[in-house]
């Protein structure tokens, strides 16, 4: 059953989130919904189920044996998120 939320945020945020979520077709209360159910989730990267799209994927890029894909992983997130 929904509850109802109060939170206080900065308006140009408010904003953009309402026009991302009008891009994606979805509400606003979905979007932060939907970010916090996986913010709290208790799977781990490792646990997560790989989609059948994915699956299909696989095997269509050669990478290198020794790839250290974590490592890149943990890169990426920092230079997006610092």
């Amino acid at each position: 059953m929904p509850t109802k939320l109060t939170i206080s945020l900065e308006k140009q945020v408010i904003e953009k989130a309402k026009a991302y979520a009008k891009e994606n077709g979805r509400s606003l209360s979905n979007l932060i919904e939907s970010y916090l159910k996986g913010l709290t989730s208790k799977k781990q990267e490792d646990d997560l189920e790989i989609t059948p799209l994915v699956k299909s994927m696989q095997g269509t890029l050669k990478a290198p044996s020794d790839i250290d894909y974590k490592a890149i992983l943990g890169e990426e997130r920092l230079k997006r998120h610092g």
